[in-house]
């Protein structure tokens, strides 16, 4: 078994897998690997920011077989079906604004119950909130130049006291004449002057040019 401390989440000669929840069923045409009479599907790094960072060194995202997770740019669901083998026992709330990859999303959803599709923009968490409980996690990978602004509306809105967070920042996206390293720190700065607690800024190259996940706790409340 792996450092890594994600229910389901095991190393298989350096790639990542995660417990299939749909035996049998892929979502991106990954491979299956059986193992101990278990499924396991493989994580693409660099189709997911979420194993890029998991790669890359992050060890604080703290995710329960029953954590309650909300999604924050599902888009078509690759990196949202890994989430849901993560949380077989808890619930993953994934917001998309596309209807075109909203389409895909449901297509993902419809073998795993443990993910509610919801076509929402994320710049106005009001609009969601009949739908989203408290969650113990908030996950966003959203391309926006206020992207960070975005995640903290949400954290405000539904991430518990000491709730775990993940941004995956796009720094080309928040202004290109910055550096990515100076947009990060940026994006850091903001979140500290909100109340969060900074864990780790991570680089996904060479995964993902010019993104980096930045890991939070909430003490903000």
């Amino acid at each position: 078994m792996p450092p890594f401390k994600l229910p389901g989440v095991i190393s298989h000669n350096k790639r990542l897998f995660t417990k299939n929840l749909a035996p049998g069923i892929t979502v991106y045409n990954e491979k299956l690997l059986s193992q101990k009479g278990e499924e396991y599907r493989s994580w693409n790094p660099y189709r997911s920011k979420l194993a890029a960072a998991l790669m890359n060194g992050l060890d604080t995202l703290e995710v329960m077989k029953d954590s309650k997770v909300l999604y924050l740019g599902a888009a078509t669901g690759t990196t949202v079906s890994h989430v849901s083998d993560m949380v077989h026992e808890g619930m993953v709330y994934a917001i998309e604004l596309s209807p075109l990859a909203a389409h895909s999303l449901c297509t993902v959803c419809k073998q795993r119950p443990n993910i509610i599709p919801i076509i929402a923009d994320a710049n106005h968490p009001d609009r969601y909130s009949a739908f989203v409980p408290p969650v113990d996690v908030l996950y966003q990978d959203i391309s926006q130049r206020n992207q960070a602004a975005i995640f903290l509306k949400n954290i405000e809105r539904y991430l518990k006291k000491e709730g775990q967070g993940l941004l995956m920042v796009k720094a080309r996206s928040i202004d290109v004449a910055l550096s990515p390293k100076k947009a990060y720190a940026q994006v850091a700065t903001m979140l500290q002057d909100h109340g969060l607690s900074i864990h780790h800024i991570i680089d996904l190259s060479p995964y993902e040019k010019d993104h980096a996940a930045i890991s939070i706790t909430n003490r903000s409340r």
